[in-house]
C-alpha cells in the first residue's frame, strides 16, 4: 500500500467539528510520556528546548498544563495551520478525499511519531529535532529510534511518497537500507521475512543557471497541493505523482532519479 509522509505544522488550532469518528494515535502512550517529561520542566528549560519567544514559550508552558493526550479531541490533518495545510484543504474535503487520507496520510511528529488524520490530538511544540533528553537518548531520534518505520510497515506500506522536510523525514529514511520485519507474527505463525519500502522524495523548485534552486515557502504550498491532488484523483502508486502539474510544477525525468522526484516551476507561474 502506498503511504504519504507529511511534517506537521507549528501552528495549532483546537476545534469539536469533524467528518468522522475520531481514532487515537498508535504511540499515545509514548505521547503521554512525553507529555509528563515536558509538564516536569520548568518555564525556563521549555522556552530553551522550544527555541522561541517568551510569548510562545509561555502560552504552551500553559498548554502542557492544560491539554493531555488522553483527553484530545481535535482530528490531526485539521488541527495543524501551516502553509501545507492551508493547501492540502481538509476543511473543504469531499468524502472520498477523507476516505483517501486516512488510508493514505500519515504525519510525522516529534510529540506523536506518526499520526493518521483523524487521530485526536492536543496543541503541542514539539520539533522532532529537540533536544529532549530520554531513558532512551538525549535527542527525539534516539527516542523514536525505528519506531515510525516500523509502524509503517505493520500498516502493510509498501510505497513511500515523502513529502516530509529533512527534519521529520529523518526519523525514517535512514532505516529504509535496513532490513526489518513486517508486523510481529502471531505466536503460531513463523517469523516474517525482512522486506523494505521504496521511497519517492519529491523535490519542488526553480531551474536558476542550471541548477535546482528550492524556496522553502514554496515548498510548503507544493507539498501541500501535491497532498491534495493525489487525494482528488486518488493515487494508488507512487509513480503516478509523475503526472502532478498543479501551480505550473512539471516532473522534470532528465534531474529526477527513481529515489528523488524533481518538479520544476517554471518562471511564467
Amino acid at each position: 500500500m502506498l503511504k504519504i509522509m507529511i511534517s506537521p505544522a507549528k501552528k495549532m488550532n483546537i476545534t469539536d467539528e469533524y467528518p468522522r469518528k475520531l481514532t487515537d494515535p498508535v504511540f499515545l502512550d509514548r505521547a503521554l510520556e512525553l507529555h509528563a517529561l515536558l509538564k516536569d520542566m520548568d518555564p525556563a528549560g521549555l522556552k530553551d528546548l522550544w527555541k522561541c519567544s517568551e510569548r510562545l514559550a509561555e502560552q504552551n508552558y500553559e498548554r502542557i498544563h492544560t491539554y493531555s493526550p488522553d483527553q484530545a479531541l481535535t482530528p490531526a490533518l485539521l488541527s495543524y495551520e501551516g502553509l501545507q495545510y492551508q493547501h492540502i484543504a481538509p476543511g473543504v474535503f469531499t468524502d472520498s478525499q477523507w476516505d483517501y487520507a486516512i488510508s493514505h496520510v500519515r504525519i510525522l511528529s516529534g510529540f506523536y511519531g506518526v499520526l493518521s488524520p483523524m487521530d485526536r490530538v492536543i496543541p503541542y511544540r514539539l520539533e522532532m529535532q529537540a533536544k529532549l533528553k530520554t531513558d532512551k537518548g538525549s535527542d527525539l531520534y534516539e527516542y523514536w529510534s525505528d519506531s515510525l518505520y516500523r509502524e509503517l510497515l505493520r500498516e502493510g506500506t509498501t510505497e513511500l511518497v515523502n513529502l516530509a522536510s529533512g527534519e521529520y523525514s529523518r526519523a525514517v529514511l535512514p532505516w529504509l537500507s535496513k532490513d526489518a520485519p513486517a508486523a510481529q507474527p502471531s505466536p503460531s505463525q513463523p517469523p516474517a521475512a525482512p522486506r523494505r519500502l521504496s521511497c519517492i522524495t519529491c523535490i519542488f523548485g526553480e531551474l536558476q543557471n542550471g541548477k535546482v534552486k528550492m524556496k522553502g515557502t514554496q515548498a510548503k504550498i507544493a507539498r501541500g497541493e501535491m497532498v491534495r491532488w493525489m487525494a482528488e484523483n486518488e493515487i494508488e502508486r507512487a509513480e503516478e505523482i509523475r503526472d502532478f502539474r498543479e501551480l505550473g510544477y512539471e516532473f522534470d525525468e532528465n534531474l529526477s532519479t527513481p529515489e528523488e522526484f524533481v518538479f520544476i516551476r517554471s518562471e511564467r507561474s
